[in-house]
């Protein structure tokens, strides 16, 4: 399968080899792109790399997503290696530990702008950044989740700050869809990923949506990448400004049978 052949790119976001960030890079490079790649310090070039290498990758660099001089440099050097952008992935999420738990009415000042300003924000610099690189057009994709949508317990900030980052998309692929530039999102389900670790009592919403979703499992990295595969792809030149939930119909369902039936016999 060649979808990507001859397009070029960049993902934010990639950490190791069991994220969703990985799941896609791994499905655009078996469909032929070139990719490139950031980290966001020291310690995380040491996963990343390998990464990056694997996928034959001539470009691998350090990024502070909320620094816009660090994003400037980022795709001044990216235009030097590979010229234009077709496609940007924004898989970057960060909330303090002590806000993804208890209340969300308790949530800090600081808590809050540094949540939105990694995990939101960011998709508006680095839109921004690429922008100018995007002549022939593009596709911009960023990740989030139902917890945009709905109350999911721990989630909290992050919520809030997907939520933005939805409006975000919606906004961007508006003021970017004259220049052919499409911007999308993919509401991904629970995964077993290192950073959804951070959430208290992750293991329980992945068992809750397994009850709740109508294909009676998990979403896998997989299916999150293919369905990337197809917004990046010129399969989706006519989708912009949607998210598109990719978590086995678990959206889609208030109260399944099992749940039901769980009630029940409780009572």
């Amino acid at each position: 399968m060649d979808l990507m052949k001859g397009k070029k790119g960049i993902i934010f976001g990639v950490s190791n080899t069991h994220g969703i960030a990985y799941g896609i890079a791994k499905q655009l490079f078996e469909a032929g792109a070139d990719i490139a790649f950031t980290y966001a310090n020291e310690a995380m070039e040491k996963r990343v790399r390998p990464i990056a290498e694997e996928m034959n990758s001539k470009f691998i660099m350090e990024c502070d997503v909320t620094n816009e001089e660090a994003l400037a440099n980022v795709f001044a050097k990216y235009n030097e290696i590979y010229g234009n952008v077709d496609f940007m992935v924004h898989a970057v999420a960060f909330a303090n530990r002590e806000d993804l738990s208890g209340e969300f009415i308790n949530t800090s000042k600081d808590g809050w702008n540094t949540a939105m300003g990694v995990s939101a924000y960011s998709l508006v610099a680095m839109s921004r950044a690429a922008r100018p690189y995007m002549k022939e057009g593009g596709s911009i994709l960023a990740l989030t989740y139902l917890g945009s949508e709905k109350v999911v317990s721990n989630y909290n900030i992050m919520g809030v700050a997907k939520s933005a980052l939805e409006s975000s998309a919606r906004y961007l692929a508006t003021n970017l869809g004259p220049e052919n530039i499409r911007v999308n999102c993919i509401s991904a389900g629970a995964i077993k990923t290192l950073a959804a670790k951070g959430v208290s009592g992750f293991d329980k919403m992945l068992k809750a949506a397994i009850l709740k979703a109508p294909l009676k499992r998990n979403v896998t990295t997989e299916d999150v990448g293919k369905t990337a595969l197809y917004l990046l792809s010129d399969l989706g030149t006519g989708v912009t400004g949607e998210v598109i939930h990719v978590d086995c119909g678990c959206h889609s369902v208030y109260a399944s049978n099992e749940e039901m039936d769980m009630l029940t016999r409780e009572i």
